[in-house]
């Protein structure tokens, strides 16, 4: 019991550290929390027309745009931060403390859930004052975009941790992570309305956790009647939280088994 306490301790401090560090960082401050809402002022402010009865390319984009964030924030951040402490030392030097494994991945993960907590408010803030953005009306929506940001970026963290050893050295992390990154977004209907993407991109992204973070984000953000018009006629509500689930457990397991403090 002891050592769980000391554990989670020296997570909840690598958090604050992690979270000073960012800050310290402006360009990743300014991508990170603010590029959601520069894409979406772009696109809304091109795309005016609906969708649908009702349903504006805006308010359509957002649950993409808050989907991506999870991906952005958790996955994309830590499989090219990651290989960078590999390479600076910074991990070998953290290796040589108290931390451990687990109070490492706490500190990453709370900081993941921190920031995406502001990027969402300030995108739903943003399209609410600029665009006309309809939020939920309802408990339950509200419920739904709750675990659906908690699970996302739980899943998002893990998988990140576990991509991080793909990577060959901190330098070249980006230009193996980032592309990645834009072919699932225009795989998974973030920047194009899902349906009208060819049969085959959509049953290749249909296998990843974007593909179900958006749908669920849409199912939150758009009217009900909208359902009909995903490719199973509903939300698969049930569904996208087992694929999650499944790929949270997938990636917390490889995390653990393959996570190298230092390249050696």
């Amino acid at each position: 019991m002891n050592s769980l306490i000391q554990v989670i301790r020296i997570g909840l401090l690598r958090t604050k550290l992690e979270l000073k560090q960012f800050l310290r960082q402006r360009e990743s401050v300014v991508f990170t929390l603010f590029f959601p809402v520069i894409l979406l002022f772009i696109f809304g402010s091109v795309f005016k027309d609906t969708i649908a009865p009702g349903v504006t390319f805006s308010q359509y984009f957002v649950a993409g745009m808050i989907a991506s964030g999870l991906v952005n924030t958790g996955f994309q951040q830590l499989a090219i931060t990651i290989p960078m402490e590999r390479d600076d030392g910074t991990l070998k030097r953290l290796r040589g403390t108290p931390m451990s494994v687990t109070s490492y991945f706490i500190g990453k993960a709370l900081l993941v859930t921190i920031l995406m907590i502001i990027q969402t408010a300030l995108l739903l803030l943003f399209g609410t004052l600029m665009f006309g953005l309809n939020l939920p009306t309802s408990p339950t929506l509200w419920w739904n975009f709750t675990w659906l940001v908690i699970l996302g970026s739980a899943c998002s963290t893990v998988l990140g941790i576990a991509f991080s050893v793909v990577p060959k050295s901190g330098r070249g992390a980006s230009a193996v992570v980032s592309p990645i990154v834009i072919i699932l977004q225009f795989f998974s209907g973030v920047f194009f309305v899902f349906t009208s993407l060819p049969t085959w991109m959509q049953q290749f992204a249909a296998v990843f956790p974007l593909k179900w973070l958006t749908q669920g984000m849409r199912s939150v953000f758009l009217p009900e009647d909208f359902a009909t018009q995903e490719v199973a006629g509903t939300w698969e509500i049930g569904k996208t939280a087992i694929i999650l689930v499944i790929w949270l457990v997938a990636g917390l397991i490889i995390s653990i088994r393959t996570f190298k403090w230092s390249r050696e």
